[in-house]
């Protein structure tokens, strides 16, 4: 049986038994964190439960910090990554790792770019050398970039364009939720944009955004620090670093009145909403809050609003979505909603399913939770943590984005504190605050009806 069946389980019993009030277990994920003169951030988190090693490199560059007028450029350059370094042939890269019993990619997102191999650990070293030859020399030229831009296009076209909805629940819904253009465009890109970047373009971001300086390394496993530290200086160590690129302006204005958007769908059969409501930072008091908030309301299928829409009212089909849609609660830099989709019934309309979501909602901000709501909520939550320190991936993605974002991964054995002291006052109090109509952004998505011809 997988893990995380057994997890699910545990939690489940631990529920069924009364048990929910257990405390988080303390944790002690060994941290050693240092910067090398040229900047570059290294992190490594000794751990001998298996013979295995992540060595992930996180650039301080996602879908906030592209270029107006070229949407879609952050994830072109991830491709570009794997094109070649100066003693690296195409895609040698990940021919060197497979062959060695490891796997690969990367990753683009709204604030962050990241490259992650997982390989046994006596290969730690060929990893910290493959991926210091491509921030060192990257082999960027106008085949590559052509070759790229075919494929990244492709990708669009087939998980985008050729989709029914379109992902409309996060390039749509973030398009009209925020109005700062670097929140608010199309991440994954649109076609002329993609296909109008230069050579020059790639050159200039590779350079400002690709330097030492600008990055975390991350290396977590089997390994011995006293070794991997003098591995990471003799591959490192002399790649220059770069001026900083300025910091972007993500700052967004305040949302007074909701946004309600009606869009057709040519691919879709069925009728489906998306709904944002804009969340506080995660430095404010109000946060840890929220965030339980979101498994109270949509957590799984025991939340408040998948038991009223689907098991009670029967209106929609399903009920999806989360705090930060494609990552967690630390792995951002910029504002963010808290995402809700569902695909709802013919024969109703978006006003019932949004009538039922806010008299869920009402009876929260008005009467509150109870005490094993709440409790149920911190293990649910607790759980999920626990499952992405499973393993060195996830282990190794929270140590970078909190190195990457807060200069501290140390932080990773205390970030339950907050969730684990939220109170059922708070979360009544987040509820009436943020869960309203004029903080959130809506979208049906509606089937166009079909043509004579196409019956």
């Amino acid at each position: 049986m997988h893990q995380p069946v057994i997890k699910l389980l545990v939690v489940a019993m631990m529920m069924t038994l009364g048990i929910s009030s257990l405390r988080a277990k303390p944790l002690n994920v060994p941290v050693v964190y240092y910067k090398l003169p040229n900047g570059l951030k290294v992190v490594i988190s000794e751990d001998h439960i298996a013979p295995v090693v992540s060595v992930d490199v996180y650039y301080n560059v996602g879908f906030r910090v592209e270029p107006k007028g070229r949407t879609g450029f952050a994830h072109l350059f991830e491709h570009m990554m794997f094109q070649g370094s100066a003693n690296v042939k195409k895609f040698e890269h990940a021919k060197f790792v497979e062959a060695n019993g490891g796997s690969l990619n990367g990753h683009t997102d709204f604030d962050y770019t990241n490259y992650y191999q997982t390989l046994p650990s006596n290969r730690v070293e060929m990893a910290l050398w493959l991926e210091s030859d491509r921030m060192r020399s990257l082999d960027i030229s106008e085949e590559n970039l052509k070759n790229q831009q075919n494929v990244v296009s492709e990708e669009v076209r087939v998980n985008v364009l050729n989709q029914p909805y379109q992902l409309f629940e996060w390039i749509e819904l973030w398009k009209n939720a925020f109005t700062n253009w670097n929140n608010s465009h199309n991440g994954y890109g649109e076609l002329d944009e993609i296909n109008a970047a230069t050579i020059q373009d790639v050159r200039s971001f590779f350079k400002t955004y690709y330097a030492p300086n600008n990055a975390v390394l991350t290396i977590v496993g089997d390994v011995d620090v006293a070794e991997v530290r003098k591995m990471v200086e003799k591959h490192f160590g002399a790649i220059p670093s770069q001026p900083m690129p300025p910091a972007p302006d993500l700052t967004e204005p305040a949302q007074t009145k909701e946004k309600r958007i009606t869009q057709p769908d040519k691919l879709a059969n069925l009728p489906a909403l998306a709904t944002g409501y804009h969340l506080p930072p995660q430095n404010s008091p109000d946060f840890p809050a929220i965030a339980l908030l979101v498994q109270i309301m949509q957590g799984d299928d025991s939340s408040r609003w998948y038991q009223r829409l689907v098991k009670d009212k029967e209106i929609t089909l399903d009920v999806t979505g989360g705090l930060n849609y494609f990552g967690n609660e630390f792995d951002y830099a910029g504002p963010m909603i808290m995402t809700t989709r569902s695909t709802y019934k013919p024969g109703h309309t978006a006003d019932e399913v949004l009538k039922e979501m806010d008299a869920a909602t009402a009876e929260v901000a008005t009467k509150g939770i109870t005490e094993k709501e709440l409790a149920d909520a911190k293990i649910r939550y607790r759980s999920n943590f626990y499952s992405q320190l499973d393993g060195s991936n996830g282990k190794a993605h929270l140590l970078s984005v909190l190195a990457l974002f807060r200069d501290n991964p140390g932080q990773i054995n205390s970030l339950l504190t907050p969730f684990e002291a939220v109170t059922a006052a708070q979360v009544k109090a987040a509820a009436a605050k943020y869960l309203v109509a004029s903080n959130r952004t809506v979208i049906d998505r509606v089937p166009e009806p079909k043509s004579q011809g196409d019956k």
